[in-house]
């Protein structure tokens, strides 16, 4: 291959993990290909490539849809040490706000990973540390994240998932989850009612990119004895506004 053919390649690789990432629906290789000009023997070769690197997924039907990693990539631009000071700043404001610890969570497959946080000052804290990984059925960025997904791939997903009974809340009913999922992509709003850690309540709402893809999560928790659920949601808008900002880190890295 030619300098030449390798650059046009890469190109090609480039603008099929733009369109798959910005598009409102699962595409098809042949709407890639008209989409993009691309000849289809060269877009199957291409998204095979991406799909074994882990870029892509293929759903039953045949669509392509992003993988957790497209997600990681996106958001990965917020670890950087010059983006840390920000996201940080952003974190530590809510949680002055809401006076409760807050936090972002990523995607990580069928989990959640607990990705930062800011720590509210009460002597009694609910101690998960950066890192931690946490179930997506139970668990108020788990389950926002479930309910952003197309619903064949989310069911997919459901499946397979263990669905453990952590407390007497947990939902452990495929029919009841995908109810609350619906629930839950309608208002945009992730709960967890004493459904992970009995005693534990929290909310958590979308990070998106420009083109409304979930990156992550931004949460907050708190014990039942010091806020109810109800206490927390009534703090979604000022947790959309900082997800807002934590977004435009992302669409705006200069």
């Amino acid at each position: 291959m030619t300098t030449r053919e390798k650059g046009s390649a890469v190109s090609r690789v480039m603008q099929i993990i733009e369109a798959v990432a910005k598009a409102e629906r699962p595409l098809s290789p042949a709407d890639l290909a008209c989409q993009l000009n691309i000849p289809k023997p060269s877009i199957h070769r291409l998204l095979n490539q991406l799909e074994a690197d882990g870029f892509v997924q293929t759903s039953m039907r045949g669509l392509i849809i992003p993988s957790d990693k497209m997600h990681s990539i996106a958001w990965g631009v917020l670890h950087t040490e010059r983006f840390s000071a920000l996201r940080r700043a952003i974190l530590q404001q809510l949680t002055e706000e809401i006076g409760e610890t807050c936090g972002i969570s990523v995607p990580n497959g069928t989990e959640m990973v607990y990705y930062d946080r800011v720590q509210s000052d009460w002597p009694l804290q609910i101690h998960l540390q950066v890192g931690s990984h946490t179930p997506s059925w139970c668990t108020a960025s788990g389950k926002l994240y479930l309910s952003s997904l197309p619903k064949e791939r989310r069911q997919g997903i459901i499946g397979r998932l263990p669905l453990m009974q952590y407390t007497r809340n947990t939902i452990v009913d495929t029919d009841l989850l995908e109810t609350e999922l619906q629930r839950i992509k309608t208002s945009r709003l992730g709960t967890d009612n004493e459904e992970f850690v009995d005693g534990m309540v929290a909310c958590a709402v979308p990070v998106t990119d420009s083109s409304g893809k979930l990156c992550a999560c931004l949460f907050t928790h708190a014990p039942v004895m010091r806020k109810s659920l109800e206490q927390l949601i009534s703090y979604a808008p000022t947790m959309q506004n900082a997800a807002k900002s934590l977004g435009q880190l992302i669409d705006n890295p200069e």
